[in-house]
């Protein structure tokens, strides 16, 4: 569905050089550095730039979520969005603070919001069904979701944007992606299981259970990534795999944030290598687990905060950091320039 390329390295080593002769010691911005090349590279310019950054916000219930194996009721799902839409979350005061545009997706909550300017209709259905039991969804609803998410990301590219960051919001969805970790990593669950936004022992032990009973059940057909989504998966994290991999094919960046983006983003890679070179990891979850995704995509995160909000928090609270990575790269000046010798 996506034509991806990997960024050109013709002028990598011209990149490099530019960055190490700035007037510092070679390598002594760290990680900003990393970044920096990395932008250089996708974007391949004399002058970096972030232009109309955006964040989408993906929501979706989770069949398996009926469990009580979260913190919150399915409801909070739907009320959640509502405060998204209100201006009222974490995630709306690091947009706003970050001048960073935001959109909510519904990408199938369990009842239908309003129409309201923020939001986006991508409905797939009212929430999956309980892959514990049964499949969480179609093949077909799976490629659709990867299709609308692509969408999302379109609009955002056809109006200027070139730096899209992707958060969620879905009781249950860290259900989804501990069974999406666990598969594609051949993990056992008890490596891969977290507490979430923190359930008791009662709730972990049934959290386990309940994935470990529907990774035996859908193993035999678990054999690519999109078979990994129909059953495991969340609608909200297969619409971003589809906006991840959109975004990639428009050379934009990409924020990844926590532990349920990452396991869209593992989804991601596996299906198309090329678009890990637009990627830039934000944070380490607290959520178990997280590091072993980061280990396997070889990710070194901006931030280690202590965060298990989700959102798209993480990604948000990054921005700033790629901006003046980005600064640097443009406005530092050389030791030539500045007539330091060395």
């Amino acid at each position: 569905m996506f034509t991806i390329t990997s960024p050109s390295q013709e002028h990598h080593e011209a990149i490099q050089q530019r960055i190490d002769t700035k007037t510092k010691p070679l390598g002594s911005l760290g990680q900003l550095e990393d970044i920096a090349k990395q932008i250089a590279l996708i974007q391949q310019t004399d002058t970096l730039s972030i232009k109309r950054p955006y964040m989408l916000v993906f929501a979706a219930d989770h069949g398996i979520a009926a469990h009580g194996i979260s913190i919150a009721p399915q409801a909070v799902t739907q009320q959640m969005v509502a405060n998204f839409l209100h201006g009222g979350a974490a995630i709306n005061c690091f947009c706003h603070s970050n001048d960073m545009a935001m959109m909510v997706i519904d990408a199938g909550i369990l009842v239908e919001p309003d129409d309201h300017p923020m939001l986006k209709k991508q409905r797939i259905a009212a929430g999956t069904l309980d892959f514990s039991q049964q499949a969480a969804m179609s093949r077909e609803q799976a490629i659709t979701a990867i299709e609308y998410g692509a969408s999302a990301v379109e609009t955002t590219y056809q109006q200027g944007t070139n730096l899209v960051a992707f958060g969620e919001m879905g009781i249950g969805n860290t259900s989804s992606a501990t069974a999406i970790m666990a598969s594609i990593l051949s993990l056992p669950i008890d490596e891969c299981i977290g507490r979430g936004t923190g359930i008791d022992d009662q709730q972990l032990s049934l959290k386990e259970h309940l994935i470990t009973q529907g990774l035996n059940r859908h193993q035999a057909s678990m054999t690519d990534p999109i078979a990994i989504l129909t059953t495991v998966g969340g609608f909200e994290i297969a619409q971003i795999v589809g906006g991840m991999l959109k975004a990639a094919e428009n050379k934009m960046i990409v924020l990844v944030d926590g532990f349920i983006a990452t396991a869209a983003a593992m989804l991601a890679v596996e299906m198309h290598p090329e678009a890990k070179a637009y990627f830039i990891f934000c944070h380490c979850s607290q959520e178990a687990g997280h590091q072993r995704m980061l280990n396997h995509l070889e990710a070194s995160p901006l931030l280690n905060l202590g965060l298990r909000l989700g959102e798209g928090t993480g990604a948000a609270l990054s921005l700033p950091l790629i901006r003046s990575a980005c600064a640097f790269y443009n406005d530092m000046a050389s030791f030539e320039q500045a007539g330091v010798t060395v």
